[in-house]
């Protein structure tokens, strides 16, 4: 009886200074994810600021704010689940396990709405893109429609939705069969042919490749990314609050009474 009680005593202290050090190495863990994650967050909200034109969806930078917050609200929960591991009071622990719960529901909630647009702006984005291309009237046009897809070209390095060939199709055929010979817009033209002015004649001075495929490309990689970042740090979370629920065990409320008339007759 005495072997197995020891036995017991030993596996309990084992299972303490495991949950002490895997809080310790967590809370270094979560600041480095902070980072991670708030460049995620910056990037999707920039990506929206650089290309929220070619969204209907007026709330795409959404799950990149949620990002950000949880990587501030992660630093906090770093430095308590170093301080629990180090010496814990029930007060850190319950701190602790406030930070943690409200963190899983911004990661959450964050990964979930990136993945929701990510499936839903590949159509907005197209619809969008065709109407701009359709619109455009000159690469030295005043226009909004004609700049906006002279800047997506330029920044992306790339001719049309899905290649070249769109701006041939395009509703308003004025401005690129001027001098009788096909042309598309000069954004279209590589940095390194300074001279070239859209013609279709050497092909190799344009960009092959559609703007359509290079945005969504950025886009899933975005999304991707912030998803990987919300899974992964939310598993790490789940840990955290499982080493301090097992330390929480072994610390009960000493001082807890119940109040009663007779306390103060």
């Amino acid at each position: 009886m005495l072997m197995l009680a020891s036995s017991w005593l030993y596996e309990d202290s084992w299972l303490r200074v495991f949950a002490r050090f895997l809080l310790l190495l967590l809370g270094f863990i979560f600041w480095g994810a902070a980072v991670a994650l708030a460049f995620g967050g910056v990037l999707m909200i920039l990506m929206y600021k650089n290309y929220g034109y070619l969204f209907l969806e007026s709330s795409l930078s959404l799950p990149g704010w949620l990002a950000v917050a949880a990587a501030l609200i992660l630093l906090p929960t770093g430095v308590l689940a170093v301080s629990v591991s180090a010496k814990g009071s029930r007060y850190k622990q319950g701190a602790l396990m406030y930070l943690l719960l409200v963190l899983l529901c911004l990661e959450v909630s964050s990964a979930v709405l990136a993945w929701f647009y990510t499936v839903r702006l590949a159509y907005e984005m197209k619809s969008t893109m065709g109407y701009l291309v359709d619109q455009y009237n000159g690469t030295h046009s005043q226009g909004a429609d004609s700049r906006a897809m002279d800047v997506v070209q330029r920044e992306l390095q790339c001719c049309g939705i899905q290649n070249y060939k769109d701006w041939l199709k395009a509703t308003d055929a004025s401005w690129h069969l001027r001098g009788g010979k096909a042309r598309v817009p000069e954004s279209c033209c590589k940095e390194k042919y300074p001279h070239c002015r859209g013609d279709l004649v050497p092909l190799e001075q344009l960009f092959q490749e559609g703007c359509l495929k290079k945005l969504e490309d950025s886009l899933h990689f975005v999304v991707l990314y912030v998803f990987c970042c919300c899974t992964v740090v939310g598993i790490l979370e789940l840990l955290a609050g499982v080493s301090s629920c097992i330390l929480m065990k072994y610390q009960p409320f000493h001082d807890l009474r119940f109040l009663d008339s007779s306390t103060y007759s």
